[in-house]
């Protein structure tokens, strides 16, 4: 199955309404103008049931993912064999990957600082993920030239279909930033971090590839820096690498959830692993 573009024909009434508001507002403005997507045209619960039944599209393989309508700067134009069976191909990987990315403050910030590489935001709300993929459209218009092509968002629920979307060892890096706590002892299976997804994230990141992990609950630090040192495929980085990494200060600064923590004076909880080599068989 080729999945392309948000499809307004999978939209509840509330999306549709929403959707026409953003287009009407949208018209309002003067044809020279390009506005930045406003939140209030976005509403959405804070959270979202990732064992529910959302109606999602998604590719029987990595190798039926349609990425040109994400991507079209990175299309491969030397492509010689075109298929009808197989998705326009592009000259590059995503190689990195945004988990539950909100409203995309940590997608964004990272395409101009890491040019070279395909960012993907992984959202499994509607209307978030449209918000962000609007975002990334107004912005790719107002920096001509190619900044933010390499920035892109999809609606996807990552605990069910992430080895659908993605190649064994294709990723560089995977962020987990302020993930739902899910507080209750019952709801723990529902945490983005366990046993079983640790063991997703190793299958689809590279030898020498980083997950970074930043919350302001403790608790749930606690569990997620538990569950990741106790794979035999990730060891946790040192302070100093991690100081090191300049991402760990975007993703500490530019993301929605890391401002409110900073205006409320919280602490944030940071955590990064990296993907050991495969052990001999």
């Amino acid at each position: 199955m080729r999945l392309g573009t948000y499809n307004i024909l999978t939209m509840g009434t509330k999306a549709k309404k929403a959707h026409r508001a953003r287009y009407e507002a949208a018209k309002g403005a003067s044809e020279n103008e390009i506005k930045l997507p406003q939140k209030r045209f976005y509403r959405q619960r804070a959270h979202a049931n990732p064992f529910s039944d959302h109606h999602l599209l998604y590719p029987s393989s990595p190798d039926q993912m349609d990425w040109s309508t994400h991507y079209p700067d990175y299309l491969d134009t030397e492509e010689t064999t075109l298929s009808f069976t197989r998705p326009r191909q592009l000259r590059k990987d995503v190689d990195i990957v945004d988990i539950g990315c909100g409203f995309g403050g940590l997608t964004v910030a990272l395409a101009p600082k890491l040019p070279d590489s395909l960012i993907l935001g992984l959202e499994i709300r509607a209307q978030v993920a449209a918000y962000v993929t609007d975002r990334i459209r107004a912005l790719r218009a107002q920096n001509p030239g190619g900044l933010y092509q390499n920035a892109a968002c999809l609606r996807a629920n990552t605990m069910r279909f992430l080895p659908n979307f993605f190649r064994k060892a294709q990723l560089s890096k995977i962020f987990i930033c302020f993930p739902d706590p899910h507080f209750k002892a019952r709801k723990h299976k529902a945490r983005i971090v366990s046993t079983t997804l640790n063991s997703e994230y190793a299958f689809v990141l590279k030898p020498g590839g980083i997950v970074y992990t930043i919350t302001d609950v403790e608790d749930l630090h606690l569990w997620m820096v538990q569950h990741l040192e106790a794979h035999p495929l990730f060891e946790r980085v040192s302070k100093e690498d991690e100081a090191a990494d300049e991402c760990v200060e975007i993703m500490s600064t530019e993301t929605e959830e890391s401002k409110k923590v900073s205006r409320n004076k919280g602490n944030k909880y940071i955590a990064l692993f990296r993907r050991l080599e495969n052990p001999p068989w």
